[in-house]
C-alpha cells in the first residue's frame, strides 16, 4: 500500500509536470467539449482511482446505484465509461460492435510486442480476421477434438495412475501441480503430439511458474495504465518481468517449432499429424498472409495462459 501512494504521489508531480507542459504548448487552442455519461467528481490529475479502493468490482457495483447503469470514470489520465446493465452490454458488445470492439491495451501487454501478433489485442483488421479464420478452422472444429478425445482421456488414466501408486508408495500429492501436468500434456499434445512435462519433474513446476508469472504480473494494476506518459519508464517494472518470462515460454515454442520444421524436412512431408504441422503448412503457403512463425507462437503462447490451475 506505501509503494502504491509512493507511486501515486509521484505519477501526480510528474502528471502536473506534463499537464502543464502540455497546456504551455497548446496556447489558446479550443478543446471540443465531450459529452459523457455521469460520473463520481474526479480529484485533480488522480481522478477516481482512489474510489475504487481494493475491491474495484464492489467498488462500482456502488457507484453504479448513484450514477445509473452507464457511468464515466476518471482513471488517471484514461477516461473510462463503465456499463452495468445486461440490456447495455448487449447494445455496445452485439448492436456497436465494430465501434467498440477494440480493446485497451495494458503497458503489460506490449511486451515483446505481443498486442501486435495476438488475437486477444488485436484491432479488426486483416491479420485478426485471418488469426480468427485459423483458430476456427484449425482449433476449435468439432473434427479436431473428436480426434484428440482419445488423447485426453490417455492423459487422465495416466492422472489416476500417478495418484493410486503415490497412494501405494505413502507418497504425498500435490493435486494442483498434478491436475496442471495432466491438462498441460492434453493441451501439448493437441498441439505438438509431445508430453510436456511428467508428475516427477521439475519441468511442470517450472511450465506452470512461467505462466502464473505472466497472469500474476498482468492482474497487477499498473500505473502506466493510467498515466500512459509513464510506459516509457516502466515505473513498476511490470512489463519488464513480463518480458523475461514470455521470453522464457517462447524459447520453449522455438525449440518445439524448429525441431519440427527439421523433422519435416528430412521426411519430406507436410502431413497434418497435430496443430502444429497444420499452423506450419498455412505458414509455408506460397504469398500466405494468414500466418507466420511469429504469430504461431503468440497464438501459441495465449493457449497456455489458459494452463494455470495455482
Amino acid at each position: 500500500m506505501d509503494s502504491l501512494l509512493l507511486l501515486l504521489g509521484l505519477s501526480f508531480v510528474l502528471a502536473c509536470i506534463h499537464f502543464l507542459t502540455k497546456s504551455l504548448a497548446l496556447g489558446t487552442k479550443k478543446f471540443v467539449p465531450v459529452n459523457l455519461p455521469p460520473g463520481p467528481r474526479p480529484f485533480p490529475v488522480i481522478g477516481n482511482i482512489l474510489q475504487l479502493g481494493k475491491k474495484p468490482h464492489q467498488a462500482l457495483a456502488e457507484l453504479s446505484k448513484t450514477y445509473g447503469p452507464i457511468m464515466s470514470l476518471k482513471l488517471g489520465s484514461i477516461t473510462t465509461v463503465v456499463i452495468s446493465s445486461p440490456h447495455i452490454a448487449k447494445e455496445a458488445l452485439q448492436t456497436h460492435d465494430q465501434a467498440l470492439s477494440s480493446r485497451t491495451i495494458p503497458d503489460g501487454a506490449r511486451s515483446l510486442d505481443h498486442h501486435k501478433h495476438s488475437i486477444a489485442w488485436l484491432p479488426v483488421s486483416v491479420p485478426w480476421k485471418n488469426l480468427r479464420k485459423v483458430c476456427a478452422t484449425q482449433m476449435f472444429t468439432a473434427q479436431r477434438l473428436d480426434a484428440t478425445e482419445a488423447v485426453r482421456r490417455k492423459k487422465v488414466q495416466e492422472l489416476i495412475d500417478y495418484v493410486h501408486e503415490s497412494c501405494r508408495n505413502g507418497s504425498v500429492v500435490d493435486i494442483g501441480q498434478a491436475a496442471f501436468t495432466t491438462v498441460m500434456n492434453s493441451i501439448s499434445n493437441t498441439l505438438f503430439s509431445i508430453d510436456l512435462a511428467h508428475y516427477q519433474s521439475d519441468l511442470s513446476q517450472n511450465f506452470n511458474k512461467l505462466v502464473y508469472d505472466v497472469m500474476e504480473e498482468a492482474g497487477t494494476p499498473n500505473i502506466a495504465d493510467y498515466f500512459p506518459f509513464l510506459q516509457s519508464f516502466d515505473p513498476q517494472g511490470i512489463r519488464k518481468r513480463i518480458t523475461t518470462s514470455i521470453e522464457k515460454l517462447l524459447n520453449i515454442f522455438d525449440g518445439i517449432i524448429d525441431e519440427r520444421i527439421l523433422v519435416r524436412e528430412k521426411m519430406m512431408s507436410k502431413e497434418s499429424k497435430d496443430l502444429l504441422d497444420s499452423l506450419l503448412n498455412l505458414a509455408d503457403q506460397e504469398n500466405s498472409s494468414q500466418l507466420s512463425l511469429t504469430s504461431i507462437k503468440h497464438l501459441l503462447l495465449v493457449s497456455t495462459k489458459n494452463l494455470n490451475l495455482k
